[in-house]
């Protein structure tokens, strides 16, 4: 899969992305067949056990990117720029982005907000770019909270970003958690894939976090979310089993040792 194949699926059939944090998440979204994997500040929370994106470094993420790539397959793998990774010169921002294709082997990055100017640097080098409006989870202490985007008159605004981030030479648009009618509206109008999450049905493609997915994690699901599996309970009940086991000195049992010869 290539940035060039999901620019073709628009208006031919939908995108699906997920989140993947390591090899073993990678490679289940890989096996079922997803289009794109993000690499996602994300898993500040699934994987770090942080309350927000926030605290997430550009090393940690490397770290993880490179551990998705190796299991990834053909799978095109999009590289989540972290909170503060991009705001030195124009330069040093190109190279924190070139390392995520050039060391960990990803396809494109993706950034929150509308920093046109380093689109298109990054463009400019080679390096496809995801764009990212709506809610913006690095911004949620200028939010106050986690809240739907683009109501009303905002809608205006986001959708004259969307547009700019366009000329500037994205491939694809994340959007997140605004009105249905408002993700119909700029999957209609923007030339490129948009990619819901908490867009509504009529956008060009989902993503979604796949421990929310999965049920990996207790807790209530995100509204936006479909929670398919209970891994988390199912891990619970399993591990249980083996704590039983062992105490109960079931297990190992004779077909799980060693004998002399």
């Amino acid at each position: 899969m290539t940035t060039r194949s999901i620019i073709r699926k628009k208006g031919q059939e939908p995108i699906v992305m997920v989140t993947a944090w390591d090899s073993i998440t990678a490679r289940m979204a890989a096996a079922a067949g997803v289009d794109m994997i993000l690499v996602g500040d994300s898993l500040a929370n699934t994987a770090l056990g942080y309350s927000t994106t926030l605290p997430v470094t550009l090393e940690a993420m490397y770290h993880h990117a490179s551990a998705v790539t190796r299991a990834s397959g053909e799978t095109l793998v999009v590289f989540d720029m972290p909170f503060l990774a991009c705001c030195g010169n124009l330069a040093e921002d190109v190279r924190a982005c070139g390392r995520a294709l050039k060391e960990c082997g990803c396809q494109a990055v993706k950034m929150e907000g509308t920093n046109t100017d380093l689109v298109r640097a990054l463009v400019g080098q080679g390096i496809p770019v995801m764009g990212h409006l709506g809610l913006m989870p690095q911004r949620v202490h200028q939010y106050g909270g986690m809240f739907v985007q683009g109501r009303g008159e905002d809608a205006t605004s986001l959708l004259a970003s969307a547009r700019a981030l366009v000329d500037a030479g994205i491939f694809s648009l994340v959007l997140e958690c605004v009105p249905e009618e408002l993700g119909a509206r700029a999957a209609a109008e923007l030339p490129v894939p948009v990619i819901g999450i908490g867009a509504g049905r009529h956008v060009d493609g989902q993503v979604q976090v796949l421990a929310d997915l999965l049920g990996l994690a207790p807790g209530k699901t995100p509204k936006h979310a479909n929670r398919y599996a209970g891994l988390f309970d199912a891990a619970v009940e399993a591990i249980g089993q083996y704590a039983g086991d062992v105490r109960n000195r079931r297990f190992p049992d004779q077909q799980h040792t060693f004998g002399d010869t």
